[in-house]
């Protein structure tokens, strides 16, 4: 189950630096803004994920 959520947090994070990366490119500021609402998201999980695992062991 914890490897499936680091994924889900992975895949999140690389998502919103797309969308970021895209919003820039075409000059869309609300895009870029939600790539990194995206990116957020995902480091968010990411460290929760980290937290549960350290209480693990």
């Amino acid at each position: 189950m914890a490897r499936e959520q680091k994924a889900k947090a992975k895949k999140e994070e690389v998502k919103g630096k797309a969308k970021e990366a895209a919003g820039r490119a075409m000059g869309n500021e609300k895009m870029e803004a939600e790539g990194r609402g995206g990116q957020a998201k995902g480091d968010a999980r990411q460290a929760k994920e980290k937290t549960k695992d350290v209480f693990r062991h």
